[in-house]
């Protein structure tokens, strides 16, 4: 089992990662536990890992129940909360009770902002299922729900008590949603790691072929770089952990304008979001187009949106920026960008003018 530590002092945790954890989740969990029930947040396509994972927890003595929602973004809803957090207080849940969000990262979201208010603060635990889960959203704290006004603009930061990851439950994962999960393992060799994004280069393919030691050496190399971050930004003051938003500003923009739906996956998003964020720092003179051109090229071969057209996205660079205007990044009429002078540094620009975007996706749009 290869174990990281997200140092955070008192708030501190561990992800445990190793292939077929989930059917030893019970034995895992059951100091944590203390003999006491597990309420478990999941999604309707999840009902084999949720079988597993209520067997594992039964062998433990541990009872559990369910509290099942509608897969998909739709679920990061007012009305999707209200209805998890009812019928975990119905449950008797105390506060020192661990709540267990077994899903994406929209379970993750979910359950994790429902133990955050539940009772002023309840424990949980994540137990992610899908590979962007796995590297990104399942650890850090970020918890949030998406309302009319924009994605994640109402949540908390609610650090996990521990993080459960099996690579094997990727092995049921959709093609679609595996790659879009990989869009994030490449994020982290953009940000920093000049030497993981070669590494991306010459083994995604395989890792989303199905090669299993290619999943475990991006899983446990992802959580160890986002881990490092959080310890030292763990709520985005100094702009350390900005850096892990990379392509999300792009992104969060295009699934405005899809309608956070399934037309384009979060994953997919950010993909073309780091494409558009290298494309706009060359086009700007930062970045080399050589490296921009790399990272297209990557994106393309493992077959990721790299540009708005294979994103879906047919809207002006003025629209296009103004679902950018709504980002709860925003401050004091500037949004803080992440652009690249190369691949492995990336780094935050707060003085990007806005009408120079739009003119950059108005040409990107075109085809220019």
């Amino acid at each position: 089992m290869t174990t990281v530590r997200v140092a955070l002092g008192e708030r501190g945790y561990d992800i445990l990662i190793q292939a077929g954890l989930l059917a030893r989740a019970g034995e895992v969990l059951a100091p944590v536990a203390r003999g006491r029930p597990m309420a478990i947040v999941t999604d309707a396509n999840l009902r084999p890992q949720l079988a597993q994972l209520q067997a594992t927890l039964s062998a433990a003595g541990i009872v559990s129940e369910a509290i099942v929602v509608a897969p998909g973004e739709g679920s990061k809803s007012w009305e999707t909360l209200a209805r998890v957090v009812d019928r975990l207080l119905e449950l008797g849940v105390e506060r020192s009770d661990h709540i267990i969000a077994l899903g994406g990262g929209v379970i993750g979201d979910l359950a994790g902002f429902a133990a955050a208010i539940v009772k002023r603060g309840c424990h949980f635990v994540q137990v992610p299922t899908s590979l962007l889960a796995q590297v990104d959203s399942s650890v850090g704290g970020k918890t949030a729900i998406t309302t009319p006004a924009g994605k994640n603009l109402v949540g908390a930061f609610h650090q996990p008590s521990m993080v459960l990851i099996d690579p094997q439950v990727l092995d049921t994962l959709p093609p679609r949603e595996l790659r879009a999960g990989y869009a994030e393992v490449v994020k982290y060799g953009l940000i920093d790691d000049a030497g993981f994004f070669a590494w991306c280069e010459a083994h995604g393919a395989a890792l989303l072929a199905g090669d299993g030691e290619a999943r475990e050496v991006a899983i446990a190399h992802s959580v160890a770089a986002k881990a490092r971050i959080v310890a030292e930004d763990e709520r985005e003051i100094s702009g350390r952990r900005a850096l892990l938003n990379l392509g999300h500003t792009f992104g969060h923009a295009l699934e405005a304008e899809t309608g956070f739906s399934d037309r384009l996956l979060h994953g997919e998003a950010v993909a073309a979001g780091m494409a558009l964020a290298f494309g706009f720092s060359a086009a700007q003179g930062i970045c080399d187009p050589a490296d921009a051109a790399r990272v297209v090229a990557h994106l393309k071969a493992v077959g990721l949106p790299h540009d708005l057209a294979s994103a879906g996205v047919d809207a002006s660079g003025a629209r296009l920026v103004d679902h950018m205007r709504h980002d709860k990044k925003m401050e004091a009429g500037t949004l803080p960008f992440l652009l690249a002078r190369g691949i492995g540094e990336t780094y935050l620009d707060r003085n990007v003018d806005l009408a120079a975007v739009a003119a950059f996706l108005d040409r990107e749009r075109a085809g220019a």
